[in-house]
């Protein structure tokens, strides 16, 4: 069996971020620009102002894209622009490791995420969509906007901002109201937006050394403001709100159990990474696998010459059993054949054996995105 793999080029995650008025969205958004985690971040907003621009040193104007310090993109647009922004931001001249889109005064977070799944963009991959709540304004919020049980049904992380204004039995009536509305999505707590930036993207792979003209970047800007807030003690603890699990195996998976797993994954856990070894239900390629919320994508990607053979995960989320989900994903393995049969990895030679291992594969090729695709 051979699908068509792409080549190994890295898409960039495009993640919208929402949240009514006052809820910290904005804070939140200004905190990842400044720990940024060596990324070159694009943003785009319909509002300059929303945006501490004087904070940033903008170093350069260019119609309605603003170039801000360390390499990050600054985009107003409204919600038909999009597409022709993201356009804009995949181009390989911008260099962007990820996209977040503030999704307040655009459009319902969940007709962005439509347009995002939609798009024809072949450099972008959905990041999800982060709703962040005023935990001390909950119920008000709720009575001034009933629709955020909508947004929070559809959301992939919900951010409880300003929890140290609401209480244990505040939180617990959040979270309560949260699952009502039938939402898996992993809830983390926060104080004053402040989330670690690897709940929604990696550490930049390029070092900062590679980048020909380096400019000051936010995290030089507020480096001392960091040390002097004593605030920002916490900083370094911020991985507290979740837990990240990894897993290897140098067993193939089998196709049909691991998309049970898929299928079926806990609530709370957010994210998925990692490539995947399906031994003889494909032997050219590995499985580049991106999971976030209940979104899920593989991409074939050719095996190089000598690479080992494994699978190898990160799960990411908030409440989650790692013990638990290391055991079911070590249950995914194929399983040691019987004398005679074919051993995991190799490819039978009977013509029967070979169309089984094409139709369990059926389950992970319908998550292949092809041409035309629109979800």
């Amino acid at each position: 069996m051979n699908p068509s793999s792409p080549p190994r080029s890295r898409q960039i995650p495009v993640i919208v971020l929402a949240g009514f008025l006052g809820s910290g969205k904005t804070t939140l958004l200004n905190h990842l620009l400044r720990h940024r985690a060596g990324n070159r971040i694009g943003v785009i907003v319909n509002d300059f102002g929303s945006i501490e621009i004087d904070a940033m040193t903008v170093s350069g104007q260019a119609g309605s894209t603003v170039s801000l310090g360390g390499g990050c993109l600054c985009c107003a647009v409204d919600v038909s622009e999009l597409d022709t922004y993201l356009e804009t931001l995949t181009r390989p001249a911008a260099r962007l490791d990820v996209i977040v889109i503030e999704a307040s005064g655009l459009a319902e977070p969940q007709e962005l995420v439509r347009m995002l799944l939609a798009s024809d963009n072949p450099h972008i991959v959905y990041g999800g969509l982060v709703e962040v709540v005023d935990a001390a304004e909950f119920a008000a919020t709720r009575d001034r906007h009933p629709e955020i049980d909508r947004h929070l049904a559809v959301a992939d992380l919900v951010v409880l901002n300003k929890t140290d204004r609401a209480g244990d039995a505040g939180l617990l009536r959040i979270r309560e109201a949260v699952a009502s509305t039938g939402s898996t999505a992993a809830v983390v707590p926060a104080t004053y937006g402040r989330i670690d930036p690897e709940l929604l993207f990696d550490p930049a792979l390029r070092p900062e050394s590679e980048e020909k003209a380096r400019q000051l970047t936010f995290e030089d800007l507020y480096l001392e403001e960091r040390a002097a807030d004593a605030g920002e003690e916490h900083g370094d603890h911020l991985h507290a709100a979740y837990e990240s699990v990894e897993f290897t195996s140098d067993v193939p998976m089998s196709p049909r159990r691991l998309m049970g797993f898929l299928d079926s994954r806990p609530e709370g856990l957010y994210r998925i990474k990692g490539f995947v070894d399906f031994g003889a239900g494909d032997t050219d390629n590995r499985y580049a696998l991106h999971a976030v919320g209940r979104f899920l994508r593989f991409a074939p990607q050719p095996w190089t010459r000598g690479e080992p053979r494994l699978t190898g995960l990160v799960l990411i989320g908030s409440g989650i059993d790692a013990e638990a989900l290391r055991k079911e994903l070590a249950d995914c393995r194929e399983t040691v054949p019987a004398p005679g049969e074919t051993a995991p990895g190799e490819t039978a030679p009977d013509t029967a054996q070979d169309a089984a291992h094409e139709r369990s594969m059926w389950g992970v090729l319908r998550y292949v995105r092809q041409p035309g695709d629109d979800a």
